[in-house]
This record gives structure tokens, C-alpha cells and sequence, in this order.
């Protein structure tokens, strides 16, 4: 099967088997990596009275991506950004369970929210450099982690851009808006301001849905290139991309954690009838 009939939004919707959605990819592998990096046991998010997330029980394997699929409003995302206490700024919300990042509880009394959130980075549907230069855009964060010295901020800089693989296509204009940036160059710009304070793991909320096709694939190369360095999580609408990129899937519906396994697993043999019929567009 050709990539192009993968592509084809109406041959997806009459699919009857998942396997003819999922396309095994050519992967590096990764070393020293496949440890719990992130645990839910019981794990609930309420936004007042109503439960956003329900009972999740999960555990994230460090330095693979982990995708997190389902229908808008299912909680995928709201349970993305619990890893790093985003839903903090939502005064309704409240968690109830447990969740552990490094065997630390994220939800803990005398967890620092600041030092969590360095090594939590996250990355936005819609790309959001700072109205800055491309320079001080990834400069930000080492600054306010107490890095002021020219010359090691600049060997930052360079290390995260070329980790985001847009060294080359800046370099000679580090002084310039960011938004004067494409699109695609821009949510680049926005990983490397993330990876410029040295994160373990990468929250991808929907990276590409603002991107077109030539700039999603350099954003899913460069989730290849990290994968193995970092745990990643992304969120996506997009099945063939889930498929492309990830390790393993989580699919979820109306805040349940439906099915949780190796994204080959998933898209081949699910165990939930639930989750077919959602791979396969039998709904959405």
C-alpha cells in the first residue's frame, strides 16, 4: 500500500481492519530507555464538578513517543497538560488519584512547579515565539534559570537549533523576529526554546494541526531525531500520524483510558471494539 492511498481521508473513513491503516515505520533504536517515566494510578481530573479524566492507570515509557488519541473533548489533552501542571491556571481544576513523574508525586505538597515545568517542557497547537529575536526566544528560559554569560548562552542557541533541526536555515540571522519565521519554522523555534533548558520530556499538544503538509513532516522527522533523548507525548487527530511517529498509543473517550498499548498492537490487533471502530472512522 502507497502512501498516497494512506493519505486518502475517504479511503481511511471505509477501512475494516486497522491493519490497513498502520504502516510500520524504520526506526533507530533506542538505548537505556522503556523505564516508567510517568505513572497515573487512579488518576482523575475534575473541572469543578465534572470529571475531565476518569480513573486513568497508566505508565509512560522514558524515551519513546507515546501518542494520545480520541474524539475532541475526550481529555487527551487535559491529561497531557497535568504532567506539567498547566491546568493549574484553570481555577476549577482539581486532580484526584496519583501521578508520578521520576517517582515524584506531580500533585505533591511541596512540589516546585517551576523546576517540575523544566523538566516537563511543553509545546502548543499554534506555534507562540516570543516577539523577540530568534536569539533571545531560545535564550529565555537559560536566562531565567540564572544563565546570563554571553558565550554560554550562545553555545545554547546553537545546540537547540540544531537539536530542532533549524541551525541551518537561521543561523545567519539570530538577531531577527521570530515572527517573521514560517510556520513550520516557528514551531521548530518554539521546541528548541523548550529544549533549551534541558527537559526530559516533551509535551506535544497537537503540534502540526496548524502546519501544512511539508512542515508536519519536518516536525515529525524531527520527533524521529528526538525520540531516544527524550520522552514524548503528542497529542493527534491524525491517525496515519499517529502511526508514523509513535512507539506506543493511548486511546481515550469521553475521559476513559480505553486501550493502552504498542502503537503495532494497537493499530493492528486492538483489544477494544471501541478502538477499532474509532481507528478505522466507523466514528469520531
Amino acid at each position: 500500500m502507497t502512501t498516497d492511498t494512506l493519505e486518502t481521508p475517504e479511503l481511511m473513513s471505509a477501512q475494516k481492519s486497522t491493519k490497513d491503516i498502520y504502516l510500520p515505520p524504520a526506526r533507530k533504536k533506542v538505548t537505556d530507555g522503556g523505564k516508567p517515566h510517568v505513572v497515573a494510578r487512579e488518576f482523575s481530573i475534575y473541572y469543578g464538578e465534572f470529571e475531565a479524566v476518569k480513573r486513568v492507570n497508566a505508565e509512560i515509557p522514558s524515551k519513546y513517543v507515546t501518542a494520545l488519541i480520541g474524539p475532541s473533548g475526550c481529555g487527551k489533552s487535559t491529561f497531557l497538560r497535568s504532567i506539567n501542571r498547566m491546568n493549574d491556571l484553570i481555577p476549577t481544576c482539581h486532580t484526584t488519584g496519583a501521578l508520578h513523574f521520576d517517582n515524584e508525586d506531580v500533585y505533591g505538597k511541596y512540589t516546585d512547579e517551576v523546576l517540575l515545568r523544566k523538566k516537563v517542557g511543553m509545546v502548543f497547537q499554534k506555534p507562540n515565539p516570543f516577539p523577540k529575536s530568534i536569539f533571545d526566544n531560545i535564550a529565555y528560559g537559560p536566562r531565567l534559570h540564572g544563565i546570563n554569560d554571553r558565550k554560554k548562552l550562545m553555545e545554547i542557541v546553537e545546540r537547540s537549533l540544531r537539536k530542532a533541526a533549524l541551525w541551518d536555515e537561521v543561523c545567519d540571522r539570530l538577531d531577527k523576529n521570530a515572527l517573521g519565521l514560517s510556520g513550520g519554522q516557528q514551531q521548530r523555534l518554539c521546541v528548541a526554546r523548550t529544549l533549551a533548558v534541558e527537559p526530559e520530556v516533551l509535551l506535544l499538544d497537537e503540534p502540526t494541526s496548524a502546519l501544512d503538509p511539508k512542515a508536519t513532516a519536518k516536525i515529525e522527522d524531527l520527533i524521529q531525531e528526538l525520540r531516544g533523548s527524550y520522552t514524548i507525548m503528542i497529542v493527534t487527530h491524525n491517525m496515519q500520524q499517529a502511526s508514523r511517529v509513535s512507539d506506543y498509543t493511548m486511546f481515550f473517550y469521553e475521559g476513559v483510558l480505553v486501550e493502552h498499548a504498542s502503537t503495532a498492537q494497537l493499530f493492528t490487533n486492538p483489544k477494544d471494539s471501541m478502538t477499532e471502530d474509532y481507528i478505522t472512522g466507523r466514528f469520531s
